[in-house]
């Protein structure tokens, strides 16, 4: 995993509300941003598996003992999430939580440990579970990440 050497060598999330999260959230060391709209939010930094460039995004996030869990739910869609498929080719990130920066690597949780974790997630933010139905809809299993600090 190549290292960047500084916060502008990273890429945002095109989507503008979630681009000022993330802007709102880097400059304040997470004072703004790591709550939002009363969940607790985590930016997480993925290599993309085509440009080779930096990209960061915000998700929602449990905990695991030391471990932190994310949803791949991209809204319940038929496609899985960018930073999701960037994580599934290189699984060494960055993560974001308040005001502290880690390397982590990313696992996809499965059979009853993902069921037990869906649980946790979908215990902070109950619509997970509307969106595992409509993607599975869809043909899509949504999956869950799981955050190992390394």
């Amino acid at each position: 995993m190549k290292p960047y050497q500084q916060q502008n060598d990273i890429l945002d999330s095109p989507v503008e509300w979630v681009n000022n999260h993330i802007r709102d959230y880097v400059e304040s060391d997470g004072r703004k941003g790591h709550d939002w709209r009363g969940y607790p939010t985590l930016l997480l930094t993925t290599l993309g598996r085509k440009s080779g460039l930096w990209r960061r995004t915000a998700l929602i996030y449990g905990t695991d003992d030391q471990d932190y869990i994310v949803i791949a739910s991209n809204g319940g869609s038929a496609a899985h999430p960018l930073w999701y498929l960037n994580l599934a080719e290189e699984p060494q990130v960055e993560v974001q939580v308040g005001p502290e920066i880690f390397a982590a690597r990313a696992v996809e949780a499965t059979g009853d440990e993902k069921e037990r974790l869906w649980r946790v997630m979908a215990g902070i933010f109950p619509t997970y579970d509307k969106y595992r139905v409509t993607a599975a809809k869809r043909g899509r299993d949504i999956p869950l990440i799981v955050l190992k600090r390394q």
